[in-house]
């Protein structure tokens, strides 16, 4: 069974948020062996204290935790609170997990009383230790500690979800010195943008691309693309050589997307009066990938696949097509069911020799 890449890419999210808690998790066993010791006492509350037990459960507790939290915020939350500023994602969801908090200290301190005390979870003598401690301060100083690792991890879920994860991973240094790479790329352009814009005013054209790039989404996690750019109306898309040829995604990428709009075309005739179209070009080729900037930095693309890429999409125009793909990527590529391969013409870049095979992709009806 293949995992889907969109799974995957949860996943994954959500796993960090395991390893976050449970490395602060192992930090606060350090900090609190240090200050106990040899101690058989917690002396603010004369519970036992073990440091072998501590271990176990805080461990235990705290990848629990971290996963919980994960599978709240990437399965629910994020997108429950995706049209909300920053800010008050913050304040709404620190409410909402101060109170998971509280009952996470507290389920984790009558398991570890239970365990010490070898008495049942329910008994009075458990729920009396529970009080006891809840009115202590060292209480208090746990849900401010476990708070500050829930917002590290609400921190970095956030930041990832405005930079794309694969560009935060990459921030840690893969590209700190440059990359040769070969990748495809799709550059997709809404058609007729600037007629639309000012038909509609500039304020709803802006939320129609809101609306028209968020429904590319799954689409784009589906085959396992990555966003490179927003230029305006145009979106640029991105795969490693092998991801992209992997059952045609970079192709299946653009039919995902147009079946995505086709489904919601209803709602963009009821917001928008319209419903977008849009064409693209493809291209493979190597670039070279690398970190630039000082005050602001980036990681960017360069070679002549992205000019050439660019050129080929402003052709579709020219040939009446939704997609026009090069000769070096329909050579990678294999036909499937639903859709076939046109050659057409010639394309001769400025300052190139060589002219340039396009082919345009025949969609049989599929979108």
């Amino acid at each position: 069974m293949i995992l889907h890449s969109k799974y995957k890419r949860q996943i994954r999210q959500i796993l960090v948020f395991g390893v976050i808690w449970l490395l602060f998790g192992f930090i606060y066993i350090l900090l609190e062996f240090g200050l106990l010791g040899e101690l058989e006492h917690y002396p603010t509350t004369g519970n036992r204290y073990s440091f072998k037990e501590s271990f176990f459960i805080v461990n235990i507790g705290s990848l629990f935790m971290g996963l919980f939290q994960g599978c709240i915020e990437v399965l629910w939350m994020r997108a429950y609170f995706s049209k909300l500023a920053l800010w008050k994602k913050f304040v709404y969801k620190s409410i909402f997990y101060l109170v998971l908090i509280i009952l996470f200290i507290s389920v984790l301190t009558i398991i570890f009383n239970a365990i010490l005390l070898d008495s049942p979870v329910f008994s009075q003598k458990i729920f009396e230790s529970l009080l006891e401690f809840m009115s202590k301060f060292s209480f208090w100083v746990i849900v401010i500690y476990t708070g500050v690792i829930l917002d590290i991890a609400l921190f970095y879920s956030e930041i990832e979800a405005y930079l794309g994860s694969n560009v935060l991973m990459n921030y840690l240094g893969k590209y700190h010195t440059p990359n040769q790479e070969k990748r495809i790329f799709m550059f997709l352009d809404m058609k007729s943008s600037t007629t639309i814009a000012e038909g509609i005013g500039h304020e709803r054209y802006f939320e129609l691309l809101k609306t028209y790039y968020a429904d590319m989404t799954n689409a784009i996690l589906e085959t396992s693309g990555e966003v490179y750019q927003y230029v305006g109306d145009e979106i640029v898309v991105t795969w490693k050589e092998k991801k992209g040829i992997e059952k045609n995604n970079c192709i299946y990428c653009f039919i995902k997307i147009s079946e995505t709009i086709h489904k919601n075309k209803e709602h963009y005739m009821k917001q928008f009066g319209l419903v977008p179209e849009f064409k693209a070009g493809y291209h493979i080729g190597e670039v070279t990938a690398g970190e630039i900037g000082i005050i602001k930095k980036d990681i960017i693309y360069t070679g002549d696949v992205l000019n050439t890429t660019a050129r080929i999409q402003s052709e579709c125009n020219t040939y009446n097509s939704k997609t026009l793909i090069s000769e070096e990527l329909f050579n990678k590529l294999k036909e499937a069911d639903g859709y076939s391969f046109n050659k057409i013409d010639k394309l001769l870049l400025q300052g190139k020799k060589e002219h340039i095979q396009l082919y345009d992709v025949i969609y049989n009806g599929l979108i």
